[in-house]
């Protein structure tokens, strides 16, 4: 962790503008399903308020795509985040103008502004200077905690930098760096990475660029089926993507090269048809009926990959091993789950919206290391990638001495 923290920066009686992520899914009535990534968000912002700042927060919801959604407004975070805060947060009218102004320079220490959707101005995602400039002209210091865009170069992420004495990182996206930049870099062996989800194409980098790093690799989801046709398999009517079929000879022609394990499915859960009760077989994956396609892992791969898992050091899971939101196709998602829940001593790092969703769903969050609030951020991060919202933010004082929160820092 090279970048600037939020320990390290004075905040008594200054205006912090921390950036979340509240992108938070919504039901049909406009109520959250889901808080995690607002619950993530509170060490950080209590940690201003502690310290006598002002937090003034701003997130986008959605894709409005520059259009003034009501649908997609803040209002229900600002009230949930009220209540797991318990106290008052205000939800200013819009982003940026003299009204938000007004609204700023109003706050007291100890207070709590969330800016509404950024996405309803399109410059946001276009990176504006002027809207960057705007933005971070209503805060003294500007703190980046949403690891989940930090992959997206927008006004709130990257731009905003270029306008402000000081850009740090809050606490989950220290924690997330940490994390991250532990396993790519200096993971405790065995190394085990776990990939799933329904297309190759989402994470072939992915594959490719921890071929290097990893003692081994464990593939389900649909993309394994593409992996499978490449070994001359046939699959039915298994999702497949043909133009990498290549690419896929290429990946697993490098892992024996390497002699790094390359687990595949032993066999799975096949249907007819994608739909909650449509009748199910399990089958050997050499022995996939035609008309009928694989849409979940079987208890026997099951069994193999978390024998495979039980003595890892390091396990990064990336992906659902089946058609996770099915009931009937979710039994090896869950396996998993609970495999990696069951690991002692070992780092184990989860990320993606359905690997989330299942340990949050089984109550494992606890049993593991990390559960990473970042999808493509965190794909971006393991392909090797630089993520703009990261790189944006100030180098590092070389310490994490506790003393430094009441230093100033400047540019």
């Amino acid at each position: 962790m090279d970048k600037l923290t939020i320990r390290d920066v004075a905040l008594q009686n200054k205006r912090v503008l921390i950036r979340v992520d509240f992108n938070v899914p919504l039901d049909g009535n406009g109520c959250i399903t889901d808080d995690t990534r607002i619950r993530r968000s509170l060490p950080t912002i209590r940690y201003v308020l502690e310290h006598g700042g002002k937090a003034i927060l701003m997130s986008h919801l959605g894709r409005p795509r520059g259009k003034r959604v009501p649908e997609m407004s803040l209002r229900p975070v600002a009230d949930r985040l009220a209540e797991l805060l318990e106290r008052e947060v205000s939800l200013a009218e819009d982003c940026v103008g003299e009204v938000v102004e007004g609204r700023v320079s109003a706050m007291k220490g100890g207070s709590v502004l969330l800016l509404e959707n950024l996405r309803f101005h399109r410059e946001e995602t276009d990176n504006d200077p002027g809207f960057a400039g705007k933005l971070a002209s209503l805060g003294d210091v500007y703190v980046n905690d949403a690891f989940g865009t930090a992959h997206r170069a927008h006004a709130s992420t990257a731009g905003i930098t270029e306008h402000v004495a000081v850009a740090a990182a809050g606490f989950l996206m220290e924690k997330e760096i940490e994390y991250l930049g532990l396993a790519v870099g200096d993971p405790r062996r065995p190394f085990l990475a776990v990939l799933g989800g329904a297309k190759v194409s989402g994470k072939l980098e992915v594959v490719q660029n921890l071929l290097g790093r990893v003692d081994g690799l464990l593939i389900g989801g649909g993309m394994a089926c593409t992996f499978l046709k490449a070994r001359g398999l046939e699959i039915g009517e298994s999702l497949v993507e043909d133009d990498l079929l290549d690419v896929a000879r290429e990946a697993m022609a490098e892992a024996e090269k390497r002699d790094i394990p390359f687990l595949l499915p032993v066999d799975g859960v096949v249907a007819e048809r994608i739909e909650a009760g449509a009748p199910t077989r399990v089958v050997p994956v050499e022995g996939i009926p035609p008309g009928w396609r694989m849409l979940d892992i079987g208890p026997e791969t099951a069994k193999v990959f978390g024998g495979k898992l039980a003595g890892a050091g390091t396990v990064i899971w990336n992906g659902p091993m089946g058609v996770f939101e099915i009931p009937d196709f979710a039994a090896g998602t869950e396996a998993v789950a609970r495999a990696l829940a069951e690991i002692e001593s070992a780092t184990t790092i989860v990320g993606g919206g359905d690997s989330v969703a299942a340990v949050n769903r089984l109550g494992l969050v606890e049993k593991l290391s990390h559960v990473s609030t970042g999808g493509g951020a965190s794909l971006e991060f393991l392909e090797g990638k630089v993520l703009p919202g990261i790189a944006a933010l100030d180098e590092g004082l070389g310490t994490t001495d506790q003393g430094l929160a009441s230093t100033e820092i400047e540019k």
